[in-house]
């Protein structure tokens, strides 16, 4: 490299990083295609508000972690590796660690079938329960609001679980 091509590039350099933005901007598109123009700077207090505003009122919800994923013990549930394999089929997966006793007289589809992640998340999820959605209109996904409408007290057909239980029951529709 000659001589002067350094003391360019180094006095290009230090002009560049003096600069302001809009400086930079000017420099560098006058030598390169496809430069970005600069952002408008905003106070910190503007650029969070404008951040949070930009995420959808369900998103800005905290996020729930199932433990072992939060502690990154994948290999208590996958297969240590590339293939994301599951140590076991996933309804005995969950009952490694989660006791639910499925010793009552009606058990609710999904879990019969070891569907535990019909509705639950098993990494993590913005909603209680590490639900899959929210749990106001959660039963809905499956079950015909319609239907439900009909047979139900006025007011009563979001808080399902008020009088479900959403796992086992003695009683039949797994009524409490």
């Amino acid at each position: 490299m000659k001589p002067w091509t350094v003391l360019i590039s180094v006095a290009a350099i230090a002009v560049l990083m003096s600069c302001t933005a809009s400086t930079r901007y000017e420099v560098l598109s006058f030598f390169f295609d496809g430069v970005p123009p600069p952002e408008v700077a905003r106070a910190p207090e503007e650029e969070a508000a404008a951040a949070a505003a930009s995420i959808p009122e369900r998103r800005r919800i905290r996020y729930r972690e199932h433990g072992p994923f939060a502690a990154k013990m994948c290999n208590g549930c996958h297969v240590p590796g590339a293939s994301n394999m599951l140590v076991a089929p996933g309804g005995e997966l969950c009952f490694r660690c989660h006791q639910l006793a499925l010793d009552k007289k009606y058990v609710h589809g999904p879990l019969v079938s070891g569907g535990c992640t019909v509705c639950h998340d098993p990494h993590s999820s913005q909603y209680r329960y590490l639900l899959v959605s929210a749990s106001d209109s959660f039963c809905f996904h499956c079950h015909d609001r319609a239907a439900i409408v009909r047979t139900h007290a006025a007011g009563t057909e979001d808080r399902c679980t008020t009088c479900h239980d959403a796992h086992t029951a003695d009683n039949k529709y797994l009524l409490r």
